[in-house]
């Protein structure tokens, strides 16, 4: 009972303390919104919304979760406030997955945005919900424990940003957001396979309009290993670096 306490102890206090911030709020709506319109100046068409729909929403949770994690991770180690949460009586990976929780919600809540603005331009007939919220969880936990990854691997904030776009911006071009993976050069299409976003997208993809390449199946059980292997290798660096 204790633990559980510690745990939602943890996740109230980022929650209060970064997520539910007016920016971090604004930042969920604001970024979609951008894409789209800068789909609309580019083509000067209609836009056809459920199609750039799973690409808009893979984004806006890739941007929200691991720029967030970015700075809650790396400004508590810098006042070393993470190092002294570290001392408390509670299991690491239980720690870790506190201090990730918040971001997982705030990318599922910024997942559902486009959604929710879609809604009022388009019908979304047809669609398998299930499946959406499934893809939008995944693709969360997915990203934020590559911000997890990020984080723990260096000790300034722009030092963490500046790694995030190191992945981020190639998975805007390699990942089937918008641009077809069938389309890509073949020479580039292995380093769409090594993507998680790829994937997440697909999914999306698939749940929205029956247009997924892979098999739904495959693209969970590729998400579900991106996010473990993330995860253990995060928590090998904090062992690494302040506990071992």
């Amino acid at each position: 009972m204790k633990t559980w306490i510690a745990f939602s102890s943890i996740l109230k206090k980022d929650m209060s303390t970064y997520y539910l911030k007016p920016p971090n709020i604004s930042w969920g709506i604001i970024f979609p919104l951008a894409w789209a319109v800068m789909f609309f100046i580019r083509t000067g068409e209609p836009m056809d919304i459920r199609g750039i729909l799973p690409g808009i929403m893979g984004l806006s949770i890739l941007f929200g979760t691991t720029s967030m994690l970015a700075v809650t991770i790396t400004f508590e180690r810098r006042r070393e406030s993470f190092n002294r949460l570290l001392l408390a009586p509670i299991d690491l990976n239980l720690l870790m997955l506190a201090k990730t929780s918040g971001a997982i919600i705030f990318g599922v809540a910024n997942g559902f945005v486009p959604v929710l603005i879609a809604s009022f331009l388009t019908s979304l007939a047809g669609v398998n919900w299930a499946g959406v919220f499934v893809g939008v969880l995944l693709i969360s936990i997915t990203s934020t424990f590559m911000g997890l990854f990020i984080a723990v691997a260096v000790r300034e904030v722009f030092e963490a940003q500046t790694f995030s776009n190191f992945f981020r911006f190639p998975m805007i071009f390699l990942c089937g957001l918008f641009i077809p993976l069938a389309t890509l050069p073949f020479w580039l299409r292995p380093l769409s396979y090594i993507l998680p976003l790829t994937y997440g997208a697909d999914l999306l993809r698939e749940m929205l309009n029956g247009e997924g390449i892979f098999h739904p199946g495959v693209s969970l059980v590729m998400l579900f290993v991106f996010a473990l292997g993330l995860f253990l290798f995060s928590i090998r660096n904090v062992k690494r670096k302040w506990i071992d």
